[in-house]
């Protein structure tokens, strides 16, 4: 068998073979397979698709690329969410406390950014001394102590995922449904959890650009779930609007501090009571309007922010910062960006504002940048609002004065102004069980 072989099958749209599929991921994890022949393939995957048939055989082959993790240590029901990502979506630091403080073990790995949209890993390193890598004894302990830990996927897990998510990421080949599903379920069965909540991400600042293409993607990825015995469903959430004000590592890290004091904003505080809700129902804590209330509960006697700063604290982070977020360090520069007309903001591009917050530093070009944690974005403005010729739509913070003005023109670009105020869409747009 050579790669050369498959890649040209796929090219000409014919379907790969278990086999072929199971021999890809091999030689790439082991070597034998270039950077550039998984390029390749990756790009033909994205043109020409998988049938259902090898978007599960790939799944499962990223899943056995490594190791199969036993947390047989860890006492009580594992239940992780997972969100197909987006543009200011920090909800795994709010929802991940909120779900935790009701005694439901929450061992979760997580990315880094991908793209345009941002990483949970990232914006937990720009907490100071934050260890997002701990052996797994350490990370057993401390979910076991807290009920809570949150680090960077292993080496050892999924390793087949680890090398295409870095490569898909700068070869232009992230939004594929297959290549999205295989590597979310990949990395989720390997993990091995009991029950897993996914949020799906629409609309122009997800993968997936449109309803009917969320849901496909959503029922792969359950039905794949299910079949490997574990407890699935989803949630279609929008992503036509980036979630809450804050785009950036350490600003989005204040603002998930804000949400679990209850002073976040309305719609970061709503998908991420829905998904606790739903997380804490797959964990059997209750019907569903009662697991809602109890997330609503978290979050007002403050339990879930304690929790919290019990886990950044056992990971070797400063409690200090979550106490009191003022001390996150800011950006050397800070530049305002203005309505250039009056009107309604009706709609705006929110992977044009994810790239908006990339271009001051926020996220990575190609997979060996360094992340400016200051850097991002403070939006002021959102769509439905009212704006005056001059006023303030976004400060953007960033080390480096000279990347405003190609920001904030991609901001603007990105933002659309008319007379007519636009229709409010919900937040909450599917359930898939």
């Amino acid at each position: 068998m050579r790669m050369f072989d498959i890649i040209k099958d796929k090219r000409d749209k014919k379907e790969l073979t278990k086999e072929q599929i199971e021999f890809f991921i091999k030689g790439y994890v082991n070597g034998e397979v270039t950077d550039y022949q998984a390029s390749a393939l990756c790009m033909a995957i994205y043109f020409n698709g998988m049938t259902t048939e090898e978007t599960t055989a790939l799944t499962l082959a990223v899943r056995d690329s490594g190791e199969i993790l036993d947390f047989s240590n860890i006492k009580g029901l594992r239940v992780d969410k997972h969100s197909t990502g987006g543009v200011g979506d920090k909800t795994s630091l709010i929802v991940a406390p909120i779900v935790a403080s009701y005694g439901v073990k929450i061992a979760k790995m997580s990315g880094r950014g991908l793209g345009h949209t941002g990483g949970t890993i990232d914006k937990l390193e720009s907490i100071p001394g934050f260890n997002t890598s701990l052996e797994k004894s350490e990370f057993e302990r401390i979910v076991n102590e807290t009920g809570i830990a949150i680090v960077g996927q292993s080496g050892e897990l999924a390793p087949a995922d680890k090398k295409l998510y870095a490569l898909r990421d700068v070869t232009a080949t992230v939004d594929s449904m297959p290549l999205i599903a295989s590597s979310i379920m990949g990395k989720k069965l390997a993990a091995n959890d009991d029950c897993i909540v996914l949020d799906v991400k629409t609309g122009s600042g997800s993968f997936m650009k449109t309803i009917e293409d969320s849901k496909a993607l959503a029922k792969i990825m359950v039905d794949i779930g299910k079949n490997a015995g574990k407890k699935m469903l989803a949630l279609i959430t929008d992503m036509d609007i980036p979630l809450g004000n804050a785009i950036g590592n350490a600003l989005e890290v204040k603002e998930a501090i804000q949400t679990l004091k209850g002073e976040g904003p309305a719609d970061l505080t709503e998908v991420c009571i829905e998904l606790a809700a739903n997380m804490l129902y797959l964990a059997e804590k209750g019907e569903k309007q009662e697991c809602y209330e109890m997330a609503k509960k978290a979050i007002e006697n403050r339990s879930a922010l304690d929790t919290f700063a019990k886990m950044v604290e056992a990971q070797g982070g400063s409690k200090e910062h979550i106490l009191n977020p003022e001390l996150f360090e800011k950006a050397k520069y800070e530049y305002a960006v203005k309505a250039p007309i009056e009107g309604f903001i009706s709609s705006v591009d929110t992977e044009g504002y994810g790239t908006a917050s990339l271009l001051l530093g926020a996220g990575r070009n190609v997979k060996e940048d360094v992340i400016d944690f200051s850097a991002g974005i403070i939006l002021s403005a959102k769509v439905g609002d009212y704006v005056k010729k001059g006023d303030l739509i976004a400060t953007l913070y960033a080390s480096n004065e000279d990347k405003f003005i190609a920001s904030a023109k991609k901001l603007l670009e990105s933002t659309r102004i008319c007379e007519t105020k636009p229709e409010k869409r919900p937040l909450i747009l599917a359930r898939v069980e």
